[in-house]
């Protein structure tokens, strides 16, 4: 049986439940010799004449820097292959569904809101895990004490 952890998608949003998600799936994809993708999805801005803006080159080439360091770091010491970090600019949600039909399995962090905030912010990690067409592990950080 060929295992689910062999094309891990990592949606990466700079969190620190993101960090928590990348350190599982370093470890699944090490454990099961599997590869990551991992993602940031920049949501386009909607000024007031309602046509979406994308962010200025210059931004999106910092975040796709910004994200290769932090999953350099989260490497240190693996051979974890193949790996691929990449910025999309979208609704994150669907660029992450979007990514994840290249993928076997989804690992993402998730910020476990309930109530109002739940309820006025929605959940990115509730809609992936609704309408995935693969397994979905995620991955909540611990609060500090």
């Amino acid at each position: 049986m060929r295992s689910i952890f062999r094309k891990i998608l990592v949606p990466y949003d700079f969190s620190r439940s993101a960090a928590g998600a990348l350190a599982v799936a370093v470890e699944l994809a090490t454990k099961h010799r599997g590869g990551l993708m991992v993602m940031h999805a920049i949501p386009p801005h909607y000024p007031m004449h309602g046509r979406p803006v994308p962010p200025a080159a210059g931004e999106i080439a910092e975040v796709g820097r910004c994200l290769q360091e932090r999953v350099a770091a989260a490497l240190k010491g693996r051979s974890v292959r193949p790996v691929k970090s990449w910025v999309v600019v979208g609704p994150p949600a669907a660029s992450i569904l979007e990514a994840a039909r290249k993928a076997d399995a989804i690992v993402m962090g998730t910020l476990g809101r309930t109530g109002l905030p739940h309820l006025l912010l929605g959940s990115v990690a509730e809609r992936v895990v609704r309408n995935a067409e693969v397994p979905v592990l995620t991955v909540r950080s611990r609060r500090r004490r």
